[in-house]
C-alpha cells in the first residue's frame, strides 16, 4: 500500500464528487483508475459504488438514476475498450437530455501521442455525443474541472460530460489543495413576462390548439402547475415520444402519444391545429412522423416553443414565439396566469373529440385469437392499468413488444416512465436497477423483448448482489420483431436473420442468477407474477411467450404479406 504525505489528485476527485452531492457511483472497475478506487474505499459509508457486468449497463444505470432522481449519474469505466462499450449510454443521455457525468481511466500522460497501450483521444471520440469532453491533465485542478463537468451537464438542455483521467494525474500529490466548490446549480432561466403575455393572447385567439409536452428536466412540482394551466386554459395535451409521465391519463385533456405506432387522429390534429405550443418537446423525427406534421423551416401552425437552450429554439423550425426558459420556472409562470374563466368552454368541444378518440384509439377491444400458450399484449395492457400502483416505475428498451405498453397503458405519476428516446436496445433492466436505487420505495417493472434482454441479462447478477426487487417481463417471440415488421413489410418473402430461435429458458436463466424466475401463460397469471415480485426480497424475472403473428398493435405478418400481395 502506498502512503501519501498530501492528497492525491484520485482523492481531490473523490472529495469533488462529495462536495457535489454525489452517494452513488457506477462502475466497471478498471486498473487505469485504481487510485481513485482507492479513495472510494474509504467513503464506502457514504458513497454507494455499484459495481456492473458491461460499461454499456454502467452508463445505462447512471443515465436511468438521472431521469430518476433528478441529478446527474456518475460513472466510471476504464480507457478505450471499457469507454467504447460505454459509448451506448453516452448516446442515450445526449439524445435524451439526461445529466450524466462519465469519467474515463486514461493513460498516463508521459506515455501521450505514442499510441500506448487503450490509448484514444476522448475529444475526438466522444465530442459529438456530449455537451463538453476534456481531460484533467493537473491534479490541482480536479475540483475546479468536475465543478464545470456537473454545471455544464445541468445548464440549460442537459446532457452528458466525458472526463478523461491520466492514470498519473490520479496518483499526483497536491501539496497545497484548493477549497472544495460548491455544488454546481443550473443557472436560473425563467420566461420574460411580454413572453407570458404574448403566449395568452395566441390561445384566446386559437380555435383549435394543441399543447405537446416533452424533454427533460421536468420535476414533480412542474408537472403539478402545468395540470394547473392546463386545467385553467381547458387546453388538449399530447405527450411526446417516451414522455408519457408528464400528465395523467386520466386526466380528460391528456389526448394521446406522438411517437411510434401513434394514433392517425392525433397526427391529424397536429397538423391542422392552429396553435401548436412545445413545451420541452424537440418534436424530433420520431414525434413528428418523420419530420412530416410540422413544414421546416416554416411552420404551418402558429408555432409556440419553449426549451431550456437557446441553441434549441430555430434550430430546426422557425417559432411564431420562443421562450427561454427551464421547466420548472416556466410551468410555475403559467400556473400563476391570469386566465379567463371562460377559455376552457371555448376548446371544449375540440378537447372532447380528441380525448374520444384517444380513448377508442387506446381503449377495450376484442381478444386476438393468439396460440394457446401465448399471451394477448393488448389485453394484457389493458388489464395492468388497473392491477399496477399509480406509483409504479416502467422501464423499457427498444423493440416492438413497447408499442402496447404505449398504447394501451395509462401512466398515472411522474417519474413512471424511464425509456430511451434513443431507441437503444438493452437498456430496460439496467434502467430498472438504477431507478429502483434513486426510488428505494417505489416498485419497478422493467419491460423487455426477447432480443432486448439478451443484450444485458448479465445484468440480473447486480440486480441480485444488489437484492432489488425489480420485476422484468421478459415478452418472447422468438423474433427481433420490430426489424422483422419492416423485413416483411419491404423485402416481402425475403425473410432472413432476424429469428431468434435458440432462445434459452429465461425464467431457468434467472433462477440460475439467483432470481425468482417464472412463467405466465395468461393475463392472470401475468398480473399475479408482477405483483408477487414487487413483494419479493430480490429481483423476479418473469417469462411471457408471444404470438409472433401478432408483431405490433396495429399489424399481424400476415396481414402485412396479404398487402404485398396485393402490390404485386
Amino acid at each position: 500500500m502506498t502512503t501519501h504525505s498530501h492528497p492525491t489528485g484520485a482523492r481531490l476527485l473523490i472529495d469533488a464528487l462529495l462536495a457535489q452531492g454525489v452517494d452513488t457511483v457506477f462502475c466497471v472497475p478498471g486498473e487505469s483508475f485504481l487510485d481513485a478506487m482507492d479513495a472510494l474505499y474509504d467513503h464506502r459509508d457514504t458513497v454507494q459504488l455499484i459495481v456492473c457486468r458491461h460499461e454499456g449497463s454502467t452508463t445505462f444505470m447512471a443515465e436511468a438514476y438521472a431521469k430518476a432522481s433528478g441529478k446527474p449519474g456518475v460513472c466510471f469505466v476504464t480507457r478505450a475498450p471499457g469507454a467504447s462499450q460505454a459509448s451506448i449510454g453516452l448516446h442515450t443521455a445526449f439524445q435524451d437530455g439526461s445529466p450524466l457525468i462519465l469519467f474515463i481511466g486514461q493513460v498516463s500522460r508521459r506515455f501521450m501521442e505514442r499510441g500506448a497501450f487503450q490509448e484514444v483521444d476522448y475529444r475526438s471520440m466522444f465530442g459529438p455525443v456530449s455537451k463538453w469532453v476534456a481531460q484533467i491533465d493537473q491534479a490541482e485542478r480536479m475540483g475546479e474541472m468536475v465543478h464545470r463537468a456537473f454545471h455544464t451537464a445541468l445548464s440549460g438542455r442537459m446532457g452528458p460530460v466525458v472526463l478523461a483521467l491520466p492514470e498519473d494525474v490520479l496518483s499526483e500529490e497536491v501539496p497545497q489543495p484548493p477549497r472544495a466548490a460548491l455544488p454546481a446549480a443550473a443557472p436560473a432561466s425563467a420566461p420574460q413576462a411580454a413572453g407570458m403575455a404574448a403566449l395568452m393572447q395566441l390561445i384566446q385567439n386559437a380555435h383549435k390548439p394543441l399543447l405537446v409536452l416533452g424533454g427533460s428536466g421536468w420535476n414533480a412540482q412542474a408537472v403539478a402547475d402545468m395540470r394547473r394551466f392546463v386545467h385553467a386554459t381547458g387546453l388538449p395535451v399530447a405527450c411526446s415520444f417516451r414522455r408519457q409521465d408528464l400528465l395523467d391519463h386520466r386526466d380528460p385533456h391528456y389526448v394521446g402519444l406522438l411517437g411510434l405506432g401513434a394514433d392517425a387522429g392525433l397526427l391529424r390534429a397536429v397538423k391542422e391545429a392552429d396553435l401548436l405550443i412545445l413545451l420541452g418537446a424537440r418534436m424530433g423525427e420520431v414525434p413528428s412522423q418523420g419530420y412530416s406534421l410540422i413544414d421546416i423551416p416554416q411552420p404551418q401552425q402558429t408555432l409556440v416553443h419553449a426549451m431550456p437552450c437557446a441553441l434549441e429554439l430555430g434550430r430546426v423550425y422557425r417559432p411564431h414565439l420562443a421562450l427561454l426558459s427551464s421547466m420548472p420556472a416556466l410551468a410555475h409562470s403559467l400556473a400563476n396566469l391570469a386566465v379567463p374563466d371562460t377559455l376552457p368552454a371555448r376548446f371544449a368541444h375540440h378537447v372532447q373529440a380528441l380525448r374520444a378518440g384517444y380513448e377508442a384509439f387506446s381503449g377495450p377491444r376484442p381478444a386476438s385469437d393468439c396460440q394457446a400458450g401465448t399471451i394477448d399484449m393488448a389485453q394484457a395492457w389493458l388489464a395492468l392499468n388497473d392491477a399496477l400502483p399509480d406509483d409504479v416505475v416502467i422501464t423499457n428498451g427498444a423493440g416492438n413488444y413497447t408499442a402496447w405498453a404505449h398504447r394501451y397503458y395509462r401512466y398515472r405519476s411522474f417519474g413512471s416512465q424511464i425509456a430511451p428516446t434513443s431507441g437503444a436496445m438493452g437498456y430496460g433492466l439496467p434502467a430498472a436497477i438504477g431507478a429502483k436505487l434513486a426510488h428505494p420505495q417505489r416498485p419497478v417493472l422493467c419491460l423487455a423483448g426477447d432480443g432486448c434482454f439478451m443484450m444485458s441479462s448479465h445484468e440480473l447478477a447486480t440486480a441480485v448482489k444488489l437484492a432489488l426487487a425489480i420485476v422484468i417481463v421478459v415478452f418472447d417471440n422468438g423474433m427481433y420483431g420490430t426489424i422483422r415488421m419492416h423485413q416483411e413489410k419491404w423485402f416481402p418473402g425475403r425473410v432472413h436473420g432476424t429469428a431468434l430461435d435458440n432462445n434459452p429458458d429465461f425464467a431457468a436463466l434467472a433462477r440460475a442468477y439467483g432470481a425468482q424466475g417464472l412463467q405466465a401463460h395468461s393475463v392472470r397469471e401475468l398480473q399475479a407474477a408482477i405483483l408477487q415480485g414487487f413483494a419479493a426480497k430480490g429481483p423476479t424475472l418473469i417469462h411471457v411467450l408471444t404470438d409472433p403473428e401478432y408483431i405490433s398493435p396495429g399489424a399481424t405478418l400476415s396481414g402485412l404479406r396479404k398487402q404485398n400481395a396485393k402490390l404485386v
